[in-house]
């Protein structure tokens, strides 16, 4: 077995051509109306790292550690919340309905814990539903899976009452993976989606990935800088991203703006966060705000097979 104290050795392996800093790659970048969307997205994704969202429905959406002012000065409240106690995968998040921006928001947090630990390293594939063909990183379909009945009926029940307030789907990091899981599935029962993710790692297949990238509704994949995660599981297993990528090109706790956010397209690409060899878990923790404020920060421990042909990696890392 081979010990490594970071991740940034391995990550390296997720595609045969690195580079120690981002290409100039794609300019085209996004208007302020979008900033604000992916500040507003980020700090739904942030606040289901809080407990008080998802451990008592019907609350008013918060974050002790003021990191979702966007959030909390909305008219916003949690129509189901799910956490541990009531799942095997510990998948937690919420449904919400936004009255002052007119949303019916479903968010899903990353991991914070062994259960999750052991759920992102669960590096097989499996079969869903979503499409034909189309397989899926198995932890994060299970956690999907876990959550699904109840995501599905919160949002029948509140776009019911609701006819015209748009459905969003969020979440950071492992979260992000199930969001766009729950994102493709809602839009195959006939809602339009947009999804928004921050630091997700690869969560399928080139068949479903294209797939769920075709699907109307937009998707906004924000990576940032040389955050780790968005690099695993490895292009080599099987993995690939849905497009397009927009690109945070800018530092820890940095402001951000229009200019600092690059797009690019497609489900493999060495520019924005792949351009990097050298990673950064801070990078991970950091998109426009602290998105780990309500979670308690650890490092975790896993063990990672590497390749067909077997050969193992412990890896010390935080998602």
């Amino acid at each position: 077995m081979i010990y490594f104290s970071t991740l940034f050795l391995i990550v390296s392996l997720s595609a045969t051509l690195s580079y120690a800093a981002p290409l100039a790659g794609q300019k085209r970048g996004i208007d302020a109306s979008l900033l604000n969307t992916f500040n507003l997205m980020e700090q739904y994704a942030s606040a289901a790292y809080c407990a008080s969202n998802f451990d008592s429905p019907g609350d008013q959406i918060e974050c002790g550690s003021e990191n979702c002012p966007y959030v909390q000065i909305a008219d916003s409240t949690t129509v189901i919340e799910y956490n541990r106690q009531e799942t095997s995968t510990d998948v937690t998040g919420f449904v919400a309905v936004d009255h002052t921006n007119k949303m019916i928001v479903v968010s899903f947090r990353g991991s914070s814990d062994v259960d999750n630990w052991i759920t992102n390293f669960d590096f097989d594939d499996t079969d869903t539903d979503l499409c034909s063909g189309c397989t899926a990183h198995h932890g994060f379909w299970n956690s999907w899976l876990d959550a699904r009945d109840r995501v599905l009926a919160a949002v029948k029940d509140s776009r019911t009452t609701y006819t015209d307030y748009a459905v969003v789907v969020t979440g950071h990091s492992s979260g992000g993976a199930v969001a766009a899981l729950a994102a493709a599935q809602l839009r195959n029962t006939g809602y339009t989606v947009a999804l928004y993710t921050f630091g997700s790692p690869r969560v399928a297949s080139n068949t479903l990935s294209d797939y769920i990238t075709n699907q109307p509704g937009g998707n906004y994949r924000v990576t940032h800088w040389n955050d780790p995660v968005p690099k695993l599981p490895l292009i080599i297993q099987g993995y690939v991203h849905i497009s397009p990528e927009y690109y945070i090109n800018k530092g820890n706790k940095k402001d951000v703006n229009e200019g600092d956010i690059k797009i690019y397209e497609g489900s493999v690409n060495l520019k924005g966060n792949s351009a990097w060899l050298l990673v950064d878990v801070e990078a991970h923790r950091w998109y426009f705000k602290s998105v780990y404020e309500c979670a308690a920060s650890k490092t975790k421990r896993g063990i990672l097979e590497i390749g067909e042909g077997g050969g193992s990696v412990e890896v010390f890392a935080m998602f």
